[in-house]
C-alpha cells in the first residue's frame, strides 16, 4: 500500500471511531475526545466530516414535525400516493443571504426525507430497481444512507451523462447509491444530448443502450428531481444550456425540466429540437417507474406546480418553505 494512503486511512478510522463512540456509545465530545487522545475541537471536526462524508446520517421521526395537512392537500389536489414535506424553516434574515441559507437547507432536508423514504424501500423489497436522475438534491440523498445495506438492489440512471465531472452528475449520482448500499449500478451509456435527432436515433438502437433502458422501465421506484429554467439553474451553470438556448426554451412555453424533458405550464413536453435530442426515458415512462418527484428551493416553485400539472409523479417530497408557497398557488 502506498505510504501517502496510510494518513488517510489512520483519519477515516479515527473518523469513525469518534463516530462509533459519540453517536453510539453515547459519550459527549469531551469524553470523546478523552478516550481517543485527542483534542474536543478535533473531535469536533471530524464528527462534522462524518456527517459531510455520509459515514454518518441522522434520521428524524417525521410524525410530529408538522405540516401534514399541507401534505395530505398536495396529495389529494395532484393525485399522488403520498406527498412528503420536510419542516418549515423559514428564516430571520433577508435577501440573499435568506435565499442562500433556504435553499441549502432545501436541498439537505428533501435529500434527508428521500434518503428515509429510499430505506423504507428497500427493507420492503431486497431486489428493488431504483431509477435516479441528477443533481445536487440526489448527491445529498447518496450521502444519508450510512448503514444500508442493499446488495440484491440495482441502481439504474435514467437519463444520459452529463460532460462535466461533478458529484451531481447522473454516471457519479447511480454510482454513489451503489457503493454506499453494496448494490449494483448501471447507466444509459450515452450523452445527455445528442448533437442531432439522427444521432439519437443511432444512440438509442445499441444494444447496450437497450438493455439499460429494460432495466430503468422495471424500476420499482425512480428519484428524479425538478429544475427551473434560470441563468442560475444547474444546466446552465453545468453549461448544458447557452444562454440562447435558454431564451429559445422559455420563448416555447418550457418553465421547467426534469431528466431533460422541458415542460411547460401545464407540464407538457415543449416543441424544442432540444427535447427531440435528449436521450433519457420519457414522462409516460416515468410515470410507470413509479416517478418520485424530489423538490428544493423556492425557485423552482413555478416548475414543481407544472410538473405536478403533468401527472407524471406517484410521490412527492419537498422542503415545507416551497410546499407552503404551492399551498397559496393551488388554493
Amino acid at each position: 500500500m502506498p505510504q501517502d494512503r496510510e494518513p488517510a486511512l489512520e483519519d477515516e478510522m479515527l473518523m469513525a471511531r469518534a463516530a462509533w463512540l459519540y453517536y453510539v456509545g453515547g459519550l459527549n465530545q469531551e469524553a470523546t475526545a478523552r478516550r481517543l487522545g485527542i483534542t474536543r475541537a478535533r473531535v469536533n471536526k471530524l464528527l462534522q466530516d462524518a456527517r459531510e462524508t455520509g459515514l454518518v446520517s441522522i434520521t428524524i421521526n417525521p410524525t410530529n414535525v408538522g405540516l401534514l395537512p399541507v401534505e395530505e392537500e398536495i396529495r389529494i389536489r395532484f393525485g399522488l400516493d403520498f406527498c412528503i414535506c420536510t419542516p418549515a424553516l423559514g428564516s430571520d434574515r433577508k435577501g440573499d443571504e435568506a435565499s442562500e441559507v433556504l435553499q441549502g437547507f432545501a436541498f439537505r432536508a428533501v435529500g434527508a426525507a428521500a434518503a428515509s423514504h429510499l430505506r423504507s424501500h428497500l427493507a420492503e423489497k431486497e431486489d428493488a430497481v431504483i431509477g435516479t436522475g441528477w443533481g445536487r438534491t440526489l448527491q445529498q440523498m447518496t450521502l444519508q444512507l450510512a448503514g444500508v445495506k442493499a446488495p440484491r438492489a440495482r441502481f439504474i440512471s435514467m437519463m444520459g451523462s452529463l460532460t462535466a465531472n461533478s458529484a451531481y452528475n447522473p454516471f457519479e449520482v447511480v454510482h454513489a447509491f451503489a457503493r454506499a448500499t453494496g448494490g449494483e449500478g448501471f447507466v444509459l451509456p450515452v450523452p445527455f444530448i445528442a448533437d442531432s435527432v439522427e444521432d439519437r436515433k443511432v444512440l438509442l438502437s445499441q444494444r447496450s443502450v437497450q438493455r439499460a433502458l429494460e432495466i430503468g422501465r422495471s424500476a420499482t421506484v425512480a428519484y428524479i428531481s425538478i429544475g427551473e429554467l434560470t441563468e442560475d439553474s444547474l444546466l446552465r451553470r453545468q453549461k448544458m444550456l447557452t444562454s440562447a438556448e435558454l431564451v429559445e426554451l422559455r420563448a416555447a412555453g418550457a418553465v421547467g425540466d426534469t431528466n431533460g424533458i422541458f415542460f411547460d405550464d401545464d407540464g407538457r413536453p415543449v416543441d424544442h429540437p432540444l427535447n427531440h435530442r435528449t436521450l433519457a426515458l420519457g414522462l409516460d415512462e416515468l410515470r410507470k417507474a413509479n416517478a418520485v418527484g424530489l423538490i428544493a428551493g423556492r425557485s423552482k416553485l413555478r416548475a414543481a406546480h407544472a410538473f405536478l400539472k403533468s401527472g407524471t409523479a406517484r410521490g412527492l417530497i419537498i422542503d415545507g418553505d416551497t410546499a407552503l408557497l404551492l399551498m397559496k398557488e393551488i388554493r
